[in-house]
């Protein structure tokens, strides 16, 4: 079993997929509206909007859509996006990434448990939660392949 994350925007999803893609890498497919099966089943102006995008690597895959459901988009703070970072470096990087324009709630410190710890939300309104810890089996793991 393996749980991928699927966000929800308003009419951004190419700027802030795009946007991911900078921060973390990956390979970014986008579907539009315009040339699939609901083109016309939509208004003119959804046309030009994101159906379905993927943001891809081999540790993730990030999906998102420009489709929102009729109640309109509701921002919320109940989800965080969590990245178990591989290095020191690696935190640091994507942390100063993603709060370009955002808000940094808590800069990468390391916290009592004994992690380098920090979490933000991105300008899209999107929560995330960055985490490296030496110790913990993936980053074993992931240093034995290299």
């Amino acid at each position: 079993m393996k749980i991928s994350s699927y966000l929800t925007f308003d009419g951004n999803c190419r700027e802030a997929m795009t946007f991911y893609k900078e921060c973390l890498g990956g390979d970014l497919m986008l579907q539009l509206v315009e040339g699939s099966p609901m083109a016309n089943k939509m208004p003119q102006e959804m046309k030009k909007c994101i159906l379905h995008s993927t943001l891809t690597t081999d540790a993730f895959v990030i999906m998102g859509s420009d489709m929102t459901p009729e109640t309109g988009l509701i921002k919320g703070n109940a989800t965080s996006m969590v990245i178990n970072c591989g290095s020191e470096a690696e935190i640091r990087n994507i942390y100063e990434k993603l709060s370009r324009e955002g808000v940094a709630h808590h800069k990468i410190e390391t916290t009592f448990w004994g992690t380098l710890f920090g979490d933000l939300t991105d300008k899209f309104g999107n929560n995330w939660m960055l985490n490296y810890d030496e110790k913990n089996l993936y980053n074993s793991v992931k240093n034995e392949e290299g």
